[in-house]
């Protein structure tokens, strides 16, 4: 996806990556496609690379071999060109997570953003942090302005304002942060430098990754707010699907994850190549090799028919396939996980997921006090919502003639019905108890 706001002569070429997610069991997925766009943003010359947080998955030991890919991307990156990481979700980076990565070397710094505050990349190529949020003036000799609003602690706040107004508080609380930043920003414009916005969480009313879309107040931001930090471009992270918002010549975006972690995921995965200039942004969504899912949902049993037509129409070879259904618990045994497995030989891996559907008893409390069968069976119909009639006559039936007799009569075409007189009221019915229904 390409999207041009408008022109401007002067600008700056920013690698923008988001939720990398590195850890031992998803390293297969997420260090090709990071090392990948490693090398395009190398190899497309671009003069800063930013990371808006969820750099790791979970907390990491320092020996963990996913650790170190990371620390090897990080490093590749800062010998290029400086690099500014963002702190992201609390559970995915602990607090702390990043510090290590500055201490990396390099030719180019490496700056954390792991407080509000505002970050100017010099001429000089160094990166100088506002002492508070904001700076009151950009810094002589800047060459780009960075606002920095990176994961906060909700609990925090919670315990500051009270559970039930926490949602609403922080929304509005960030509001006014990032319309603070529009002064600083706006000067920073006047003298030609670019700016940008970056931070880590979710805007009301973007896209999941599975299509889901994100409205409620519990959310960190509106676009409006957003945009009213007079950012040339605001960079963030947090949603895995890659999507874009535009107002009067400004730009939001989320790159997306940088691989594909879980089944119907939508969309391309990938970084975005930003060229920002102090009236300008522009985008390019550059793909990453992302692995290919293919989910196939019945629901009932799986139709290997269907199955087979999907293997025909379908690149199977090197793709993830989930097949799932749902049964009723009787029929359980009915699916062939063997012939369903040997028709994706060639996928890089097949999930079998089947979903069983207890059997659901009705209960009929005080059934076990009735006195006699015929007011058993009453009390169940009227529990379960059944006509009554019909079992009353074939409960007569028999008692009148035999299994064998009623039996015959069906196999001859006869319909059996009670022979005689009318049944007795409930009342004078000595029909001894039934066992199966006295629970």
């Amino acid at each position: 996806m390409t999207l041009t706001i408008q022109e401007d002569a002067m600008r700056l070429r920013i690698a923008h990556f988001s939720d990398l997610h590195y850890a031992n069991d998803t390293l297969a997925e997420v260090d090709p496609c990071f090392t990948h766009a490693v090398n395009e943003a190398i190899g497309r010359k671009v003069d800063v690379a930013v990371i808006t947080g969820d750099s790791t998955d979970h907390a990491l030991s320092v020996h963990a071999p996913a650790f170190t890919a990371l620390a090897r991307q990080i490093r590749r990156l800062a010998d290029h060109c400086p690099v500014l990481m963002l702190q992201g979700t609390y559970s995915h980076e602990p607090v702390g997570t990043l510090d290590i990565f500055p201490l990396l070397g390099g030719h180019h710094p490496i700056h954390v953003a792991d407080r509000i505050c505002q970050v100017a990349l010099t001429t000089a190529g160094r990166w100088v942090a506002s002492a508070s949020w904001c700076f009151e003036t950009p810094p002589e000799c800047s060459r780009l302005l960075c606002s920095c609003v990176p994961t906060l602690n909700k609990a925090a706040l919670a315990a500051a304002v009270g559970a039930a107004d926490a949602a609403t508080a922080m929304g509005e609380e960030l509001a006014l942060v990032l319309k603070g930043f529009a002064p600083s920003n706006q000067a920073a414009c006047l003298h030609g430098i670019p700016t940008i916005g970056l931070s880590h969480g979710t805007v009301s009313g973007c896209l999941t990754e599975h299509g889901v879309p994100m409205a409620g107040l519990d959310h960190e931001f509106t676009a409006g707010a957003l945009f009213s930090a007079q950012a040339s471009a605001f960079m963030l992270g947090h949603i895995h699907r890659h999507q874009a918002w535009q107002h009067a010549g400004r730009a939001i975006a989320y790159p997306g994850a940088i691989g594909r972690l879980h089944y119907g995921e939508q969309g391309e995965k990938g970084f975005l190549l930003w060229e920002v200039g102090a009236q300008v942004a522009s985008m390019t969504l550059v793909p990453t090799p992302a692995r290919r899912t293919h989910e196939i949902s019945f629901d009932g049993a799986p139709d290997m028919a269907l199955l087979q037509q999907f293997v025909q129409e379908q690149t199977i070879e090197g793709a993830w396939i989930r097949v799932r259904w749902q049964l009723a618990e009787n029929m359980r045994d009915q699916v062939d996980r063997e012939a369903i497995a040997r028709l994706f030989q060639g996928a890089a891996g097949i999930k079998l997921e089947g979903r069983v559907i207890p059997t659901v008893r009705a209960r009929a409390a005080g059934i076990s006090r009735e006195a006699s069968l015929r007011r058993q069976l009453a009390h169940w119909a009227e529990v379960t919502g059944t006509q009554a009639e019909p079992l009353f006559d074939c409960l007569d039936l028999l008692a009148q003639q035999s299994p064998e007799e009623i039996a015959s009569r069906i196999l001859r075409g006869d319909t059996p019905s009670p022979v005689g007189a009318a049944p007795l009221p409930l009342e004078h019915c000595e029909t001894p108890a039934c066992p199966v229904l006295d629970t």
